[in-house]
């Protein structure tokens, strides 16, 4: 079955870096495209980077030139670089494909995801 694992979360200071994990079993990992998605406190879950199975990105507005996400089809994980951390980044994190995982109940897969704090 599907299984996410997110690792690397923390509590860290403005301006310091971070880097997310997160493996991935269950899905035909080279052929998806793969993000990696946040939730802060009483905001809905945002899509902030993607990468397609051939490596090119895209990312959100607010991390553009701060976050690069990258993949390892061999070991089906991909990670997430954050790099210049503002308090407004702090947010559980979590890896999925995009779209999401969806069963056909149509409830989505989430994993535990990780948590960023950034605060001084």
């Amino acid at each position: 079955q599907v299984q996410l694992v997110e690792s690397g979360g923390g509590l860290v200071q403005p301006g310091e870096s971070l880097r997310l994990s997160c493996a991935a079993s269950g899905i035909i990992f080279n052929i998806v495209t793969m993000g990696w998605y946040r939730q802060a406190p009483g905001e809905e879950r945002e899509l902030v980077a993607q990468i397609a199975p051939l490596s090119s990105t895209n990312d959100a507005d607010s991390v553009k030139g701060r976050f690069t996400i990258a993949r390892d089809n061999a070991k089906n994980t991909v990670s997430l670089q954050m790099n210049s951390v503002k308090p407004e980044d702090t947010a559980v994190y979590y890896c999925n494909v995009v779209p999401p995982v969806t069963f056909r109940t149509g409830e989505q897969y989430w994993g535990a995801g990780t948590l960023v704090t950034v605060s001084s």
